[in-house]
């Protein structure tokens, strides 16, 4: 349904949408490199492409919009990264008219302890590369039924990651539904990224030192309850206020996508994307969350009649 060309004639929503011609030429390049590629190959895999997505590697990027995305792919979860990929030019093709240089890395986390993949990685990436990487990965659906290895994923990230060149937090969407091993092994740490550490690393600490860095947010799947074992826990490793219950799993991509745009000022805009493939009563679903919370530290805003607001904990200034 979403194509690499910006092509919104067959949207099924209750209104039409165009994106911006400003960012034209980058959607018609990419467009023509996924024709010439063919169409999308959905055919079983037994595996990751390990070469591509393996922990063992440092990334970085010059990008002053880069942005993780991971994905907890155990057991009933392991069905989001196909969600993700089949709205991976919707995803990217709006933001990119946002900042023209975002960037993206995508990211698979399962259970060290009982899977032979938990920490899948890719490069940052832009355009139709993305589709390539994210292809890459593989939904093990394998896991415990909880905890997972959130910290192992955590550590990697402090570890891993270089972002020399940033303006502000880049984002880090977590999509998950469970709590983390809150010890992560020296043992799991050195097999899956390399790493020749001595002691183990507390998976709190570690997402502490991520939050620092990303403008990290935990968008949990429906079914949780509010104040739970895993709400407190992610609440200890990046804040209660940056966990978003999410109510339509469906949407998982929508409430990413709004977070960001509203924190980069293109709220309105998102919105009038979201109605042109979704009814007025999804669109407010998904939107109403987003608008009561800073996107920056996860703060309630006031209300108020004026057009911006200051956030009174980390002084973000938020289109309302």
């Amino acid at each position: 349904m979403y194509s690499w060309d910006g092509d919104t004639s067959d949207w099924h929503g209750e209104a039409a949408y165009s994106y911006r011609a400003e960012s034209a030429k980058k959607r018609a390049s990419t467009a023509a490199r996924a024709k010439a590629a063919g169409p999308r190959k959905y055919g079983a895999v037994k595996g990751p492409n390990e070469k591509i997505v393996t922990a063992k590697k440092q990334i970085s990027t010059t990008s002053k919009n880069p942005l993780i995305i991971a994905v907890d792919v155990t057991g009933s979860m392991a069905d989001w990264p196909a969600e993700i990929f089949d709205r991976l030019p919707l995803l990217f093709t709006t933001l990119q008219q946002y900042r023209d240089d975002v960037e993206i890395c995508f990211a698979a986390i399962g259970d060290g302890a009982v899977d032979n993949w938990p920490l899948q990685v890719t490069n940052f990436a832009s355009g139709f590369d993305l589709e390539q990487l994210l292809g890459s990965l593989y939904g093990e659906g394998g896991g415990g039924d909880a905890p997972e290895s959130y910290g192992l994923f955590a550590h990697w990230v402090n570890n891993h990651v270089t972002v020399p060149d940033l303006d502000q937090q880049p984002f880090m969407i977590v999509f998950g539904d469970v709590y983390m091993h809150e010890v992560v092994p020296a043992a799991e740490i050195k097999q899956f990224s390399g790493d020749n550490v001595r002691r183990d690393a507390n998976a709190i600490k570690e997402w502490n030192k991520v939050a620092k860095t990303w403008n990290t947010w935990f968008l949990r799947r429906p079914g949780g309850k509010v104040g739970d074992k895993v709400d407190k826990q992610w609440s200890q490793a990046i804040g209660q206020q940056k966990i978003l219950h999410i109510e339509d799993e469906q949407r998982a991509v929508d409430y990413a996508m709004g977070l960001i745009a509203r924190a980069w000022g293109h709220f309105d805009d998102f919105q009038s994307n979201m109605l042109a493939r979704q009814s007025e009563e999804k669109v407010e679903q998904v939107s109403k969350p987003i608008a009561m919370i800073c996107p920056g530290c996860g703060a309630p805003l006031p209300l108020t009649s004026a057009s911006m607001v200051k956030c009174s904990f980390c002084d973000m200034t938020v289109k309302v």
